[in-house]
Parts: C-alpha cells; sequence; structure tokens
C-alpha cells in the first residue's frame, strides 16, 4: 500500500506542479492575464505541500525520484494540453526516467 500511495502522490505532484507551470506559462506568453498566473502560483504552491507528503522520510531522495516523475508527465501534458507530438527519443527517455523512480524509489534497501 506505500507504493501505491507515493505512485499517486507523485501523480498529485505531477499535476500541480506541470500545470501551475503551464498556467503561468499561458498567463504571461499567451498573454492570458493575472488570473492564470495566480492560478499557476496557487498550483506550484500545493506542488510543494504534496511533496511533504511522501512517506520516505529524506527529502533528496523524494525530489530525485520526482524528477523522473516530472519528465514523462511533462511529455504527457504537452500532448493533451499543447498537441505535442514526442517522438521515439522523447518517449525513451521518458521511460529510463521512470526506471530511475523505481530503482530510486522502490528499490529493496
Amino acid at each position: 500500500m506505500t507504493v501505491v500511495r507515493s505512485v499517486l502522490l507523485f501523480l498529485l505532484a505531477a499535476l500541480a506542479e506541470i500545470g501551475g507551470a503551464w498556467l503561468v506559462w499561458q498567463g504571461v506568453r499567451e498573454q492570458r492575464g493575472l488570473l492564470w498566473i495566480g492560478a499557476g502560483v496557487v498550483a506550484l504552491g500545493a506542488y510543494g505541500f504534496v511533496a511533504t507528503l511522501q512517506p520516505e522520510p529524506e527529502f533528496g531522495r523524494i525530489l530525485a525520484a520526482y524528477g523522473g516523475v516530472f519528465v514523462a508527465g511533462s511529455l504527457a501534458w504537452g500532448v493533451v494540453m499543447d498537441g505535442f507530438r514526442p517522438d521515439r527519443f522523447d518517449f525513451l527517455g521518458a521511460a529510463l526516467c521512470l526506471v530511475g523512480v523505481a530503482v530510486i524509489m522502490y528499490a529493496p534497501r
């Protein structure tokens, strides 16, 4: 159950961080305004809080592993929200990052 909780928290963190960054991007680069930027800032703050809920006590391990989730999640976000079309190297890189997540977080110690 701890692994399932951890994975769900990583997904929630990715949604908050990537979504928040995307909202700020939309507000600034696409000139959608301060409401979008403010919503992005709130979402980014939520990301910081969600990370503290991970069952693993080591900050460095959590953040290092989350980096892989962020990479894969960012590509997925781009596909869904912006029509981005990843190539085989994007997929390969994301897969390698997710293997890294599994090794860092869930390998037996």
